[in-house]
């Protein structure tokens, strides 16, 4: 069976497609068809007399994530694979990115860019999952409207809090840990302090959460005021901001509300049995992961979450250890509050917190840590279908076997020890001979004998064993 590979350069509006044989030669030239019904048509008629021609074939067929342009090119290709033979997948965009910049292209098109997927396809075809089901697509993207609402909301704030240090700075004292809905209110029917000096504290009482006596000092605080601004043009603009920030958290409520009703999702209670994990967290969560089996170890998960650690070291001897960040920074933020509620609530978790904190870790360094920790007690969670239980994580930690750090030579220099001699740096001489002597402060300290030269075996049974 001829197997050809379709590679689909996404735009808005339009998609630039080519496809390839196994070795890279083109099949079908490059062509390029708008996102309409007349496009998808002809895309479906080029198809068809595509595997007229190639009978016994396959196509193989690749589209780029490219936040949601692609999705009805690939419903279009799931839709067919009923009638032709034919699979489709959906790639990263860094893995594309990658392979065409290890190919040193200096021009950049759709065209290249097209061929550049199908190229991909036959390359990295181990990398490659076909015809995956899309997990709670809707639900996806009612949880990506939700999360622009939040940051609309955030804005909105922003905003207020400038007008208001300059129409309401006593006011600002409230809000400290964030703005309260009655502080909104008041600044919705008090735009400026010259309006709140002369209200009456039965009036301003009326507003929710707002005693008589809070609207007392409201009231004297407003006359002792030093705003600068008092025009009504900016107490006009105070109002508005208010009345957006107040619709918008009313529209917040209602797509959470509707989004908790409509979603059937069943590990959604499993991750809630974890002190630190909410409604909103678990849906968060279950949206990024989608279903556990599309990863085949927990390092594969928290390299997904960009969780793993990267270690980078110079030719000098400059080195250090980071978490990699990759991917989306979505998951980690809602892994990052689920870490913080942890620490506060989860007894377990606040303990390992503790711990490193102790060991000489930073705060954020900490964090980071019960992130990872946290999950890959999800993913235990979800592989096993079980309830948190924090005991299962102490016995296993208790069977943890403590390793004893001992200094060997490393297998990169397994064909030549280091020699000195060498024409290094200065940094990497030093390193080296400060190497030397930690091993053989450890060889006399602990009797530790390392696989090394038979001359160093010999030196080490003259050395009398404490």
């Amino acid at each position: 069976m001829e197997k050809y590979y379709l590679g689909c350069d996404v735009s808005k509006g339009y998609c630039d497609f080519v496809i390839l044989d196994q070795s890279k030669k083109v099949a079908e030239a490059n062509f390029q068809l708008d996102d309409t019904a007349e496009g998808h048509t002809e895309l479906c008629r080029i198809i068809h007399d595509f595997t007229l021609y190639h009978r016994d074939s396959i196509i193989y067929v690749g589209l780029e994530s490219t936040g949601g342009y692609e999705n009805n090119w690939y419903e279009l290709f799931r839709k067919i694979q009923s009638i032709y033979n034919l699979q489709v997948a959906r790639l990263n965009p860094l893995g594309v990115h990658n392979y065409a910049k290890a190919g040193l292209n200096r021009i950049g098109t759709d065209k290249i860019s097209a061929r550049n997927v199908a190229e991909y396809l036959i390359a990295h075809s181990e990398k490659v999952s076909y015809n995956q089901e899309e997990y709670y697509g809707a639900l996806r993207r009612q949880w990506k409207f939700v999360r622009f609402l939040k940051k609309q909301k955030v804005g909105l704030l922003n905003q207020l809090e400038s007008l208001l240090y300059n129409t309401h700075p006593h006011i600002l004292t409230y809000c400290r840990a964030g703005v309260p809905e009655w502080v909104l209110r008041v600044a919705e029917k008090y735009p400026t302090a010259s309006c709140l000096a002369g209200a009456d504290a039965e009036a301003v009482a009326e507003v929710p959460y707002v005693t008589l006596k809070r609207a007392e000092e409201l009231i004297g605080a407003a006359r002792r005021s030093i705003a600068a601004t008092t025009d009504p043009v900016t107490g006009q603009l105070v109002r508005v901001v208010t009345q957006q920030i107040l619709q918008v958290g009313n529209t917040i409520k209602e797509q959470e509300k509707l989004m908790m009703s409509s979603c059937k999702i069943p590990e959604i209670d499993l991750l809630k049995s974890f002190t630190g994990i909410g409604n909103f967290s678990a849906l968060g969560l279950m949206l990024e992961i989608g279903t556990v089996e599309r990863f085949r170890s927990v390092k594969a998960l928290a390299s997904y979450f960009g969780l793993h650690p990267v270690y980078k070291e110079s030719g000098d001897g400059i080195w250090g250890v980071r978490m990699s960040k990759m991917g989306r920074k979505e998951p980690r933020w809602i892994l990052f509050m689920v870490a913080t509620c942890a620490i506060i609530k989860n007894e377990m978790i606040r303990e390992l917190y503790l711990e490193y904190l102790e060991k000489g870790k930073t705060k954020m360094q900490a964090i980071g840590i019960m992130m990872h920790k946290i999950l890959r007690i999800i993913y235990g969670m979800l592989k096993s279908d079980t309830l948190y239980d924090p005991e299962i994580d102490r016995a296993n930690r208790s069977k943890a076997v403590k390793q004893v750090m001992v200094q060997r030579t490393g297998k990169a220099r397994r064909f030549q020890a280091q020699d000195h001699q060498a024409p290094i740096s200065r940094r990497q001489n030093k390193k080296r001979k400060e190497q030397g002597e930690s091993q053989n402060d450890n060889i006399i300290k602990n009797g530790i004998i390392t696989p090394a030269q038979e001359k160093d075996n010999i030196i080490l049974e003259e050395i009398p064993m404490r």
